[in-house]
């Protein structure tokens, strides 16, 4: 018998990655997941099959399936769920997005005071599973926000931890009308660090999920490798004028740039945090090999969506260049990628108006200095502008 059965498990968001990674890893080792969400199709559906299928979307494992049981699910706007289930809940995680975590707050408080009114004291581990470093860490800061007794305060910081993680699996959007709502397509590959030094309680047993003592290692490499080569594939692929990452990176010179990116962002990370050059090569070859994945139909608009957050100073894009300098490294490749994502404009997608509207009003040089925090005249930001021009509007590579 699993170690987690009996137990529940309270997952925020019900999309495709929370169904197609981390429920599915809660399922399987044992616990009854309740997915909280606002779509109430997928809630009612949820509560009405109890089931769903994952189709694996790889050739190796091609017409495979697996089927995720004992599941149900709640809709965030129901006070009096959302408060039953975090009161009996033995961990929490989301997969809402880095810019939802302070709505999910709101709801977590609220289940807290209830689990602390109930007299519940076994510890609880909340897991925000986002593409962003530190994310369970600004979930706490946002649950504060709306704990107000000093009791409640106490109660989180004896009882609840809240570890950051790194996570890792691409999950694209899938259809299969004759299974409904609930069917997903997901790679083979997952990932899922957790931060021990922060874990409440007894130590977490579910398989798929890798305790470490250095989260910032895994995160920056995951982040500064997969995230980056896929962001760079996509813009690339934007400019070209090609669909998906699989068939953008069928396009010999954006292989050839985003390998080169991930190469030169693997060295500043072997040097960084001591991975062997080597097997981080290996690390890189695998995904380089995902990306090729003609059962991953990803389009280059999700992926690249949100350029803004992509070109912050400490994300996949601008992150790297910052420390491949720090080493004196080579970042050429990465250069272009940047450059790429200034060029990527999207009129369904509010950030990239955003960035086109910024450098329309303020030129590219201080555009770039108030996005990337490069500053004008400093030779990152030349670098920039030069890779701009020459990249021009139709992606000269």
């Amino acid at each position: 018998m699993s170690p987690n059965a009996g137990k529940k498990a309270l997952h925020f968001g019900a999309g495709n990655i929370g169904r197609g990674f981390i429920g599915d890893l809660l399922a399987n080792a044992g616990y009854e997941v309740t997915f909280a969400d606002v779509a109430e199709p997928l809630i009612t559906a949820l509560n009405k099959d109890h089931s769903y299928k994952i189709h694996i979307l790889d050739q190796e494992h091609k017409g495979k399936t697996d089927t995720v049981d004992h599941v149900s699910g709640i809709l965030t706007t129901n006070e009096a769920d959302v408060k039953k289930i975090i009161t009996e809940a033995s961990i929490i995680t989301t997969a809402v997005g880095p810019n939802v975590l302070p709505k999910v707050a709101i709801n977590i408080a609220t289940g807290l005071k209830a689990r602390r009114a109930a007299g519940v004291t076994s510890e609880l581990n909340i897991i925000a599973c986002e593409n962003r470093t530190g994310a369970s860490s600004l979930l706490h800061d946002e649950v504060l926000k709306h704990l107000t007794s000093e009791e409640d305060k106490k109660y989180v910081a004896e009882k609840i931890g809240f570890p950051n993680c790194a996570v890792d699996r691409i999950v694209p959007p899938f259809s299969e009308e004759s299974e409904g709502i609930l069917a997903v397509g997901v790679e083979n590959f997952h990932e899922w660090i957790v931060d021990e030094t922060a874990l409440k309680g007894p130590k977490l047993n579910i398989p798929g999920m890798q305790l470490t003592d250095n989260l910032i290692a895994f995160v920056q490499r995951k982040l500064f490798t997969l995230n980056t080569g896929h962001a760079i594939c996509a813009y690339l692929g934007f400019l070209k004028g090609y669909s998906t990452v699989d068939e953008a990176l069928g396009d010999k010179r954006i292989e050839e740039i985003v390998r080169g990116a991930m190469l030169e962002s693997g060295a500043a990370l072997c040097k960084k945090h001591g991975f062997d050059p080597k097997e981080h090569e290996k690390y890189i070859d695998k995904i380089q090999s995902r990306f090729h994945n003609p059962y991953i139909h990803d389009d280059v608009v999700r992926v690249g969506r949100e350029p803004m957050r992509k070109l912050a100073p400490d994300d996949r894009l601008i992150g790297p260049v910052k420390m491949a300098e720090e080493y004196g490294l080579k970042y050429d490749n990465l250069i272009k990628g940047i450059a790429a994502a200034l060029r990527y404009e999207n009129s369904d997608d509010s950030q990239s108006e955003d960035l086109k509207a910024l450098i329309k009003e303020k030129g590219l040089a201080k555009a770039v200095a108030e996005v990337t925090g490069f500053e004008e005249d400093t030779h990152e930001n030349r670098e920039i502008l030069s890779s701009y021009e020459a990249l021009g509007t139709k992606g000269h590579l």
